[in-house]
């Protein structure tokens, strides 16, 4: 078969530029036995996973693990919706990939909870990831079909209070992938991808009195996407679902009636081992190997990522990547938001800067976020808006209270 420019274009973003944008792009180490720079790369299946999903989180930085609940906490950690103050919610986001270069290629997102009680709670969510057409052509031109990739993936999830300020959560995932359409090549047909996967998620709220205003201190972990491997043929490899740690604390602030601030800092590791470098010694023209074999189990994987990099203890530290965000709310009707993530230069090096509003009105929530790279050419969300649209299942004027008292 054969492809014109835009869809070679395509498939390259089908096949690559998820796990350059999303995941460990590449380290460079200097390996002073070999005296070169070595490159490493980090790939999953269904990067999409890892995409931030909602404008809230995306203007404050990508963070999300310890903030205040709301609709969209699936991602981030399932456990806070626990903690949820509304009997229920529902959002609808929309997040344009690549506007710069491709127009047909979106991630759609939608979620949902429903208190059952003051302890527990019950949410679902499905995020939906086109990746626009492409033409199939043979080795004369004509054309064969046409396909639209696509993965999708859907959650559900239980979170319940297990002290007044202790909650847990999990959530079961079904992902799927198809990138090809079943199309033959290289002797064999591709298939969809699938797999099933969970979170496990806690978080720790405090609230604090400091003087005359009211504080909330949380802290909150989600290991999120432990599940099988996903493989696109009966021959080729299995891969690693991008099981990822995701640590972090918030801090919210009353400062009197009408004005709220929130601070948040999250922490992030991709559990995925990281590939070893093979190489033939120069002194003695064996096989070689620096760090450990990662053909492993997902459970032995996710054990073995936190001590097998290449470069040892430095590189492990490199995995990490770190998001700070800030949320100014003023009358609860209206807030602005800003913030930052960094990335290793030798891990993917995604350093940008994020900016976000939100407006409340009645029951209405609308979210909106503008993403600052510092590096244009490693973000498909430069210069890009995102939006979210929620609502409340509370009636109007029901509930008006402050997010930092419990």
């Amino acid at each position: 078969m054969k492809f014109s420019s835009m869809n070679k274009f395509k498939l390259i973003v089908v096949f690559f530029l998820p796990f350059v944008c999303l995941l460990s792009k590449s380290f460079g180490q200097n390996t002073q036995s070999l005296g070169i720079l070595q490159l490493n790369t980090i790939t999953t299946a269904v990067p999409v996973l890892m995409i931030c999903p909602d404008s809230r989180a995306g203007g404050m930085g990508e963070t999300g693990v310890a903030t205040s609940t709301d609709a969209n906490s699936m991602h981030w950690n399932p456990s806070k919706y626990a903690f949820a103050e509304r009997s229920g919610g529902v959002s609808m986001s929309y997040t344009p990939w690549l506007k710069n270069l491709v127009p047909d290629i979106n991630l759609a997102y939608l979620s949902a909870f429903k208190k059952i009680n003051n302890g527990q709670t019950i949410a679902m969510s499905m995020r939906y990831f086109s990746l626009g057409n492409i033409v199939f052509t043979d080795i004369n031109g004509v054309e064969t079909g046409q396909f639209k990739p696509a993965e999708f993936a859907v959650d559900l999830a239980y979170a319940r209070k297990l002290s007044e300020n202790f909650s847990g959560g999990i959530a079961l995932r079904y992902a799927y992938s198809n990138l090809t359409g079943g199309q033959f090549a290289g002797g064999e047909n591709y298939r969809a991808g699938q797999s099933v996967a969970a979170d496990i998620s806690a978080l720790y709220r405090k609230a604090v009195n400091m003087g005359d205003k009211k504080t909330a201190i949380n802290i909150g972990i989600n290991i999120s996407n432990i599940g099988s491997k996903m493989s696109y043929n009966k021959s080729g490899k299995n891969d690693f679902l991008p099981t990822n740690l995701r640590l972090g604390t918030g801090w919210e602030i009353n400062l009197d009636q009408y004005n709220k601030i929130t601070f948040a800092l999250d922490l992030n590791k991709l559990l995925v081992p990281t590939p070893a470098i093979y190489y033939t010694d120069p002194n003695t023209g064996k096989p070689t190997i620096i760090g450990q074999p990662s053909d492993v189990s997902p459970a032995q994987g996710l054990f073995q990522s936190f001590s097998d990099a290449p470069g040892g203890g430095k590189e492990e530290l490199r995995e990490i990547n770190y998001a700070t965000g800030l949320e100014y709310w003023y009358d609860n009707v209206f807030a602005i938001r800003t913030g930052y993530f960094w990335e290793s230069q030798y891990k993917g090096n995604r350093k940008f800067v994020t900016l976000g509003f939100g407006l409340k009105y009645n029951v209405f929530h609308l979210d909106g976020a503008y993403l600052i790279p510092q590096n244009r050419q490693n973000s498909p969300l430069a210069n890009t808006f995102r939006f979210t649209l929620a609502f409340d299942f509370d009636k109007a004027g029901e509930k008006k209270s402050r997010p930092v008292s419990d």
